[in-house]
């Protein structure tokens, strides 16, 4: 999403909206959670949820508009965002692109393609040894992500 946000950030305005824990310690911990240091408890408040989402972008310098969802779980109701999921929405308010729901079915490369058929195309060639697309659940792509295309 980071590559994504720097190719269309021009055109588009972006935001990550941190929702409920998806693997919190307290409840359904992954190994995958360890190997990266990303162990929570699900937070109870509101500041809990905000602390965990300041850590989040500070430590993995995560540059996209970041949003927290409230402890009613709002906007993940509203989007059926849990544990990730995407979305953009287009300069009339109505929902244009609608991801698969993660992890299996998060794709930011369909969320790319759309921006890429209204905007244009942006290539990147891959860095020496790194995978053309990264891991689905990597820190940086948890949050649920979204693309408003810019008036």
């Amino acid at each position: 999403m980071v590559q994504i946000y720097d190719d269309y950030k021009e055109h588009a305005d972006f935001l990550t909206v941190y929702v409920r824990e998806a693997h919190p310690t307290d409840e359904w911990q992954m190994k995958s959670n360890v190997k990266d240091d990303v162990c929570y408890a699900q937070p109870k408040t509101l500041e809990q949820r905000m602390a965990i989402a300041n850590d989040f972008t500070k430590r993995f310098k995560y540059p996209l508009p970041f949003g927290v969802d409230d402890m009613s779980n709002a906007a993940e109701l509203a989007y059926a965002a849990w544990p990730e999921r995407l979305y953009i929405i287009d300069e009339t308010g109505h929902i244009a692109y609608r991801g698969g729901m993660g992890p299996f079915n998060y794709k930011p490369a369909e969320a790319r393609d759309w921006l890429a058929a209204k905007y244009g195309a942006v290539k990147h060639e891959p860095a020496p040894g790194a995978s053309a697309t990264p891991a689905a659940g990597t820190p940086a792509e948890k949050p649920a992500a979204g693309a408003n295309p810019k008036k």
